[in-house]
């Protein structure tokens, strides 16, 4: 038997943006539906939002999102805030995405992608577990825990 999990995101309007943004960073392609195109009126409030999209790349990161009907500010839903204090990282937020890579060459271009307009929690750089380790909330409020395999 084969599982695969895929993260899914849910927006507030920012969908379409983040799976462009998504596509961008780790490359392979975007399939993105709106309301309107499975029926809801064009001209009903929302019908221009994302009720799927779907990003894929060869290297076998997918990553899910829709925007929720009715919310009408920006964000990811349920986002809230994630620092470092004291040498621990505190967090009000339910979901990490978590990202790996085999050595830091493969992971530093895709860190440096996401780092754009983000907030860094932990830099990239070496940790007594592994050979690169970083946090940050990008600018969409997905916080990324990003680490070399060890």
């Amino acid at each position: 038997m084969t599982v695969q999990t895929t993260t899914h995101l849910n927006f507030r309007g920012e969908a379409r943006a983040a799976l462009e943004f998504y596509r961008s960073v780790f490359g392979g392609h975007a399939v993105i539906t709106t309301y309107a195109e499975l029926g809801m009126p064009a001209d009903a409030p929302g019908a221009d939002r994302v009720v799927f999209g779907l990003v894929t790349a060869d290297s076998g990161f997918r990553i899910m999102a829709y925007d929720a009907l009715g919310e009408t500010t920006r964000g990811i839903i349920g986002g809230g805030r994630t620092h470092r204090e004291n040498n621990a990282t505190l967090t009000d937020q339910a979901v990490f995405v978590s990202l790996s890579a085999a050595t830091l060459a493969e992971l530093q271009p895709l860190w440096h992608a996401l780092a754009v307009d983000a907030a860094v929690i932990e830099p990239l750089a070496a940790s007594t577990w592994s050979p690169g380790f970083g946090m940050l909330t990008d600018r969409f409020g997905v916080t990324w825990s990003v680490t070399v395999t060890a």
